[in-house]
């Protein structure tokens, strides 16, 4: 018989452990970590799949402590390693960042709207046709006339004007970001008045007297400086042309807090009428899914964000009857979406759900 040797066994701690942190797929660390017990335990003894989320997700640091709710207490781990910790804890907190992992790599079968309301914008014109708010509709023509946003003109091109959104869940992981420039047919040879280049920023207030602010409806003047802005994306070049510009990440952003501003830079059009560069956009849409409803982000009133962790939330979730009614972002003509599904934004561990549905 061929002999085999275990190298969790044999090997120093520090070189094990630095030779399975190497691994960048979830389902590789779930698999080393069902070899056998000893594989296990070091898998777990050594926080693997915790490394891996933040490796992935860096912006995670902005939490301060997980939380889980469990035979009616909560159990406390820090994101930040400050004291010695039990074993029961980092199973635990295995089974946490496991998840965490899981919905972040689960493939999607449909991307979803992710935008709750406009929160504000750096500046707007002054008519009800120009309203912020606008950018939400895919449409932006209508019977009565035109519906779109418009900043204030400057003389300065290079001017930057922003637009802060509320996206639906205070943790959603954006997959792209379309924006369509309004072309404004009414002047002389129809300009599309795009900025040069775009940005995204994701994070969160800076205290909880900022959580609450604004809606749908009443959109207000922000400050930026009131947030903390935990992911930034690479500056993304506009084209001038009314259609939709798609902007899609290298790789999955988690939005921690919930919150995206929009930062567009530059402007490219000048309008004829009084000499000044305006940016004005007809439809915005931001694609992805909200994290299972196991876990929620919270903001205590020391301004630390911390995660909750409730398995049993997800079992009243299953049960509601109206779980399979979730809505999808409205698209333009020129795209198509598969129907929503319950499992696009569900973890692996319900794939044996998924095939008894199925069936």
């Amino acid at each position: 018989m061929e002999s085999r040797i275990n190298f969790v066994e044999c090997l120093e701690t520090d070189a094990v452990s630095s030779i399975l942190n190497f691994l960048d797929d979830p389902s590789d660390i779930i698999r080393a970590s069902s070899v056998s017990r000893s594989w296990q335990h070091f898998v777990i003894a050594n926080s693997i799949c915790k490394n891996l989320w933040l490796k992935k997700v860096p912006s995670f640091y902005c939490v301060d402590h997980v939380v889980e709710e469990k035979r009616g207490h909560n159990i406390c781990m820090y994101v930040k390693p400050m004291n010695l910790i039990n074993w029961e804890i980092l199973k635990m907190e295995h089974n946490i960042y496991s998840s965490l992992l899981q919905a972040l790599e689960k493939p999607l079968i449909a991307r979803k709207g992710c935008v709750s309301y406009v929160v504000g914008a750096s500046s707007t014109d002054t008519t009800v046709a120009q309203n912020i708010v606008n950018v939400l509709s895919p449409t932006d023509r209508y019977d009565w006339g035109h519906s779109y946003w418009s900043s204030k003109g400057q003389s300065d091109p290079n001017m930057p004007e922003s637009i802060l959104l509320k996206l639906n869940a205070d943790i959603c992981v954006v997959r792209e970001i379309g924006i369509r420039p309004f072309e404004v047919s009414w002047e002389p040879g129809s300009p599309v008045y795009s900025a040069k280049s775009v940005r995204f920023h994701m994070g969160h207030p800076r205290s909880i007297t900022q959580l609450g602010f604004g809606n749908w409806l009443q959109p207000f003047q922000f400050n930026a400086d009131d947030y903390i802005w935990t992911y930034t994306s690479p500056e993304f070049t506009m084209t001038q042309e009314s259609c939709i510009q798609v902007f899609e990440f290298p790789k999955p952003a988690v939005c921690m807090g919930g919150y995206l501003l929009i930062e567009l830079v530059g402007r490219a059009n000048r309008q004829e009428t009084d000499g000044l560069f305006y940016i004005r956009l007809g439809y915005i849409r931001v694609l992805g899914e909200p994290m299972p409803p196991v876990f929620l982000l919270k903001m205590d009133t020391s301004g630390n964000l911390v995660l909750k962790h409730s398995p049993n939330t997800l079992e009243s979730f299953l049960r509601n009857p109206f779980v399979d009614k979730v809505q999808t972002v409205h698209q333009p003509e020129d795209d198509t979406m598969n129907s929503p599904r319950l499992q696009s934004f569900l973890p692996r561990f319900l794939d044996n759900f998924d095939e008894d549905e199925n069936e």
